[in-house]
């Protein structure tokens, strides 16, 4: 027997469809860039970028309802790679961590069979990437280790857990959406189970709040009826269980706290967005719909900027973007008490197109990109994926005066520096690059300005700084994915890879539909090649006849008379022409049963139910025989692979030659011998064109009661050959095969009976598994696997040894159902199944999941996570240290490069990956290293870098500026310039205790003011006068106390306070009293209030200290952002960084960010290189070089140099040889030895460029 080879390299992969129920909440956009996304019990994996499938994950057994990229908050080496880790949880309560590069599952966990309410990986602490965190219903919180699986504490609640969020602001901190209100829990820590059972409170439903039904005061004016009732939503959080028809507790659809600021929390409902403030329990802010408005289903709130992506109903998505807040003295004028009832206004900024909502397709699911917040995704439940991009279009007029709205502005600068004169950009690289920060201009005037009728007239309005540009954003649909319709399929493979067809041989297989439509796959990149709409009903069956057409048939669901159209096409696809194959044939008749190809592709047998089959010819389309009515009811019909062509064609070639040698004489012959072949060619071409060659060619069918028939056609004539009788042991016949001298045939009982012609031997082998649906042999001279479907699963069978192969069994090894089954390729099948997903499987039919670094992508996709560690690392290095020996290149084999070639090209392939735009940027000279440094951890996704660059990039351009002006006379002009600049240069609110003392202040006093607007009760005044104690707002805290009712308990307390505050003088008794009672209250537990009399005498800084004591941290930060002189807020925030380093708290990546924040380069040099982060260590020295805030002398040269060696070290390790001596040549003597090291036996070292402070290495001597 001859050894058959694989046919074509065709990767396993599963095409999906639509998406269960269960699967709506399973979408989750990583850090790395991709989205994964729940269908069915299998779980995609989509780029995009460049919106295609580049992986699907197959193991759970139950439909997948949760998935979580792992974060990457942490730094990255070679003993922390980047790698590609996914956690998904099922309705059956496993959770699985996967590798998703290979595709397999790291790890298996499982504790209830409930399905999975929620997921997360924890990110705040330096020590643990591993840690995830689960809701098991009903009521538990389970903490995982996702490498090992093993289970760290369990906590169970009172109350049914539906999902929970994390403080992003202070990890301690997290808050539980349960089915009666919100349970608050202060005590969270990854090494024990929180203690307490947490704070509850009750949400009272917006509508039923009584607040509602106030009467609306006379005075206002007559305003919207969704502000008119939202501008008196006061009391929302009860700390009581509100009465059954105040409440209805499954209303809230979803809970977040905002990342964008402090002690801020959304709950969304289906008609509003509320905004709470945590310190007070109290809604601070509302987006409500109009009454005709289509209702919420998710909001997602954004980090870098106070906005919020709104998904709608109907699939609209809209971003709203928080109104600045005018302080008191700006509103007070203003003659609207709509304005001064101070709120939070979320102003919409843009929105997409809805998609058209049926009962099947509905909108399920957003998530936008977390790197750059203005990508979103939207899912569809048919499974379609549509991906928009929000794009920032600049120009003047882009709002509409009469909107109200004023305009946005975005700032003239590229990864947090200012724009050089002609340095390339990226517009919209991300949200906070495209809108500028709302401090920057004074929003208030704008709109005051608009309100009284105004025009936009320079000078009437404040216009923005000479490095603003005002935009407008608009959503772009930038790609979509779309899968497989709802089953039922019929599934047909082209013809197989032969030696002749090989050059322009396409895997394609064609997918009938219920819908009557005929989609076209090529297997080799699993992508739609054509879709086309050919019958009118569902498609029953599809028959290739070449490469590049096939005939399909659909029938109608029968009349009352049980008969049905049928609907017979042939269809060329590469024009897309069909035609009907039966011409005017096929109304009011039975039902075709199959059609079967001839393997010629000659003929063509159409069986019917209760009708005689018709014998077709394909070439020509005629009828070439209807058989008698009395002729054998068929239950199986198959062709015969033998054929006499061969034996024709050289009969043909014999008679063509006499006939030329005939036409000519004897004496002519040598001289005409060349005429002989052009007659031969002559003949060819007539006999192609007139007469096809007819082979005979024969089929067997099976009758009702078994006997096997056999039929031989020829041309035009049909011929009945020898009948056999049935075999006793077999039932009714349901399908035949028959390859070379195998005939194998199943019936309805699950019989097989394999016949070998040759030796005129059967066998016959009981599967015992019901119905023999199916059965097709493998393409492959010599292979004789044989694919047998079931009604339960399907098997393979070896025929040569007559044994079974491989199996899968519904409810065994897989939870669905297979509708059609085909070979793809001789060792692969591919079944459709009724979880609307189509699978290529290897031939044991196991698991779909593949290597994604193996796969034929149609577009290249950018993620360095797809590479090995080191390759990463190494893409990373060669992206920072451009430009290489002088000149900027994106091609990896200019560089001197010690690796396989096989890994470089790989790198190449990322870097080819990139946009052109990307490409510009990053060769540009312009592009600074700081800018630099942040453009590659943004491509990167890597999170902790992110973090670190924006805020050393602010901080070290900030402190550089104020060195030039501090070392500059005090030159007036100077000075004027900086007070321009300020506004815009400091750090948004999302950076919270990081941002510069000034901005911090004026924040807190507008969130006071708001607080106070916003207060209905005591407890709430109580609180903003604290505060306003805190803030030094003397005056307004002794309004707020006086304002306590005579009947209050705290009436006589608050009064004495009053005058107390009003009273207090700077002397020197007085003061010391006033210490002495506050030290002793603070030692007896009252450390508020003691903290507060502080705070009075102007002892802040004493205050701060005994809150570190105390343990109270963040608090103490606070009061010395908003009250201490810099030195002195400089010493308590040191102290603070010292305690986060400390081993039990280990957030030594959030101690660096407090430490740049205050100017302290140096120290910050020092943990990085202790930490042993090279790379970030001398990229962060050489940027403090170059901007001057630190210099190179004796006491830090040993830092400089040793972190230069240690990078240097470091890429060597790599490979990057030439960088390692670019940095090894500014590491001191130490340095030069690396330098022989590295170029030993070379004739020296390299030849050093040192050129504007930034060495290059040149060529080798």
């Amino acid at each position: 027997m001859i050894p058959y080879t694989v046919n074509i390299k065709l990767a396993a992969r599963t095409l999906t469809g639509t998406l269960n129920l269960q699967n709506k909440t399973a979408v989750d956009w990583g850090w790395q860039g991709l989205i994964a996304q729940g269908c069915h019990s299998s779980i995609l994996i989509i780029d995009p970028k460049t919106s295609q499938t580049i992986q699907v994950l197959e193991r759970h057994k139950a439909n997948v309802v949760k998935v979580k990229w792992s974060r990457e908050n942490y730094y990255h080496n070679l003993s922390s790679p980047y790698c590609l880790r996914l956690a998904s949880g099922d309705a059956s309560g496993k959770i699985i961590v996967w590798d998703v590069v290979s595709g397999t599952a790291h790890c298996e966990i499982q504790e209830h069979s409930k399905p999975i309410q929620d997921l997360e990986w924890l990110w705040n602490q330096d020590v643990s990437r591993d840690l995830l965190l689960a809701v098991h219903p009903p009521n538990y919180i389970v903490l995982w280790n996702g490498d090992t699986g093993t289970k760290l504490w369990k906590k169970s609640y009172a109350e049914n857990i539906l999902s929970f969020s994390f403080d992003p602001f202070d990890p301690s901190n997290m808050a539980l959406l349960t089915s009666e209100g919100i349970v608050f829990i202060t005590d969270f820590s990854h090494s024990k189970a929180p203690g307490s059972a947490g704070k509850k409170v009750y949400i009272a439903s917006p509508h039923a709040s009584p607040a509602h039904t106030k009467p609306a005061p006379t005075a206002a004016p007559a305003s919207t009826g969704a502000k008119k009732a939202l501008n008196k939503v006061k009391v929302l959080i009860t700390n009581e269980k509100p009465t059954a028809e105040v409440v209805t507790l499954n209303d809230c659809l979803q809970l977040s706290y905002l990342p964008s600021k402090r002690n801020h929390m959304l709950l969304l409902y289906p008609r509003e967005i509320l905004i709470l403030d945590l310190e007070l329990s109290q809604t601070v802010g509302v987006v409500a719909i109009e009454r005709s408005g289509v209702p919420f289903i998710q909001v997602i709130p954004c980090a870098q900027r106070d906005a919020l992506f709104c998904l709608h109903e109907n699939g609209c998505i809209t971003l709203r973007v928080c109104r600045s807040t005018p302080t008191l003295e700006e509103g007070s004028g203003v003659a609207d008490p709509e304005q001064n009832a101070q709120e939070l206004v979320y102003d919409l900024r843009s929105q997409c197109d809805a998609i058209r909502v049926t009962k099947t397709v509905r909108p399920y699911r957003l998530v936008i990109c977390p790197v750059n917040e203005n990508n979103a995704a939207l899912m569809v439940s048919d499974g379609r994926v549509m991906l928009w991009e929000l794009k920032a279009l600049t120009g003047r007029a882009s709002v509409n005066p009469s909107s109200g709205l004023s305009p946005l502005y975005s700032l003239m600068s590229f990864c947090g520096s200012p724009l050089a004169p002609n340095q390339k950009h990226i517009q919209n690289l991300s949200l906070n690059s495209m809108i500028g920060l709302r401090e920057c201009w004074s929003l208030s005037q704008v709109s005051t300005g608009r309100r009284h009728g105004q025009t936009l007239i320079a000078g009437e309005v404040p216009l923005p700084s000479f490095n603003q540009q005002e935009v407008q954003l608009k959503f772009l649909l930038t790609g979509l994915l779309s899968g497989l319709p709802l089953p039922p399929f019929a599934i047909r493979m082209c013809p197989p890879l032969t030696t002749k067809n090989i050059n322009h041989y396409h895997p394609m297989l064609a997918v009938g539909t219920s819908t009557g439509s005929i989609l076209v796959y090529n297997l080799t990149s699993g992508l739609l090649h054509k879709e086309l709409s050919v019958h009118s009903c569902e498609v029953r069956g599809i028959e290739w006849v070449s490469l590049t057409s096939f005939l399909s048939f659909a029938t109608s669901s029968p009349n009352n008379m049980g008969l049905v159209r049928n609907e017979l096409q042939h269809v060329d696809m590469p024009t897309g022409r069909c035609f009907a194959f039966r011409g005017e044939r096929g109304n009011d008749e039975p039902p075709i049963e199959m059609i079967k190809v001839s393997h010629l592709k000659q003929y063509l047998v159409v069986v019917f139910r209760d009708k005689p089959l018709e014998l077709w010819d394909i070439r020509t389309g005629t009828l070439l025989r209807e058989m008698a009515k009395n002729f054998p009811t068929v239950t199986a019909l198959e062709w015969s692979p033998s054929h006499n062509l061969k034996s024709l064609k050289k009969k043909q070639m014999a008679a063509r030659e006499a006939m030329a040698r005939q036409t000519v004489s004897d004496a002519e012959q040598n001289i005409v011998e060349s005429s002989v072949i052009s007659l031969l060619q002559d003949a060819e071409s007539k006999s192609q064109t007139n007469q096809p060659i007819s082979a005979r060619e024969h089929f067997v069918f099976t009758d009702t009661d078994g006997q096997v028939y056999h039929i031989t056609v020829e041309g035009n004539t049909v011929k009945d050959g020898a009948r056999i009788p049935p075999d006793g042991s077999m039932g009714s016949i349901a399908c035949i095969a028959w390859k070379g001298d195998t005939l194998v045939l199943g019936d309805v009982d699950g019989n097989l009976n394999f016949w070998d012609l040759k030796a005129r031997l059967s066998r016959g082998i009981p599967t015992h598994r019901g119905w023999v649906k199916k059965i097709r042999f493998a393409p492959g001279k010599g292979n004789q696997k044989l694919l047998v479907m079931y009604t339960d699963g399907a098997e393979v069978w070896d025929t040569k040894e007559v044994q079974m192969v491989s199996s899968m069994r519904i409810g065994r090894n897989v939870n669905y159902r297979v509708l059609d089954i085909d070979w793809c390729t001789s060792d692969k099948v591919v079944l459709a199944s009724d979880d609307g997903c189509i699978r290529v499987l290897e031939m044991a039919m196991k698991s779909a999941s593949y290597r994604m670094d193996e796969q034929d992508l149609t577009d290249s996709v950018w993620c360095p996570y797809l590479l090995l560690p080191r390759a990463a690392l190494t893409l990373k290095a060669f992206l920072l240290l451009q430009p290489w020996s002088g000149t900027f290149t994106m091609d990896i084999t200019q560089v001197d490069y010690n690796e396989k070639d096989e890994i470089k090209g790989l790198i190449q392939e990322q870097l080819n990956s990139l946009s052109n735009d990307m490409k510009s940027v990053l060769q540009d000279p312009e592009l600074s290293l700081l800018q630099r440094c942040l453009l590659v951890s943004r491509l990167f996704g890597d999170e902790s870098d992110l973090h670190f660059w924006t805020v050393a990039s602010h901080y070290l351009q900030s402190f550089a500026q104020a060195r030039q002006l501090s070392v500059a006379s005090a030159d007036g002009q100077v000075q004027s310039e900086l007070a321009q600049q300020s506004p815009q240069n400091h750090l948004d609110i999302c950076h919270d205790m990081l941002c510069e003392s000034s901005y911090f202040q004026k924040f807190q006093l507008d969130r006071v003011h708001l607080q106070e607007v916003k207060r209905s009760n005591y407890e709430h005044t109580k609180k903003c006068a604290d505060q306003l104690l805190l803030l030094g707002q003397t005056d307004r805290a002794v309004q707020l106390l006086l304002e306590t009712s005579a009947d209050n308990p705290s009436y006589y307390c608050d009064s004495l306070k009053a005058c107390l505050v009003t009273t207090i003088t700077s002397s020197g008794p007085s003061q010391s009293t006033i210490k002495l009672v506050a030290t002793n209250m603070i030692a007896n537990g009252k450390l508020a209030e003691g903290v507060q009399l502080l705070c009075l005498i102007d002892k802040a800084v004493d205050a701060c200290r005994y809150l570190q004591t105390y343990g109270e941290w963040n608090r103490a930060a606070w009061l010395a952002k908003v009250r201490l002189s810099p030195t002195e807020s400089s010493d308590v925030l040191k102290r603070w960084a010292e305690y986060l380093c400390s081993p039990q708290v280990n957030q030594k990546s959030k101690a660096m960010l407090v430490l740049l924040s205050l100017g302290s380069f140096y120290k910050v040099g020092e943990m990085l290189h202790s930490m042993r982060h090279f790379d970030c260590a001398a990229l962060f020295i050489e940027a403090c070089l170059k901007y001057g805030v630190m210099e190179a002398n004796d006491s830090s040269n040993k830092l400089i140099e040793t972190a230069f060696l240690d990078y240097a070290r470091l890429l060597r390790s790599l490979g990057l040889r030439e960088g390692a001596a670019l940095w090894a040549s500014r590491a001191g003597t130490a340095g030069e030895q690396l330098m022989e090291e590295l170029f030993k036996g070379e004739g020296g070292g390299p030849e050093v460029v040192l050129d504007d402070s930034k060495p290059k290495v040149g060529t080798d001597s």
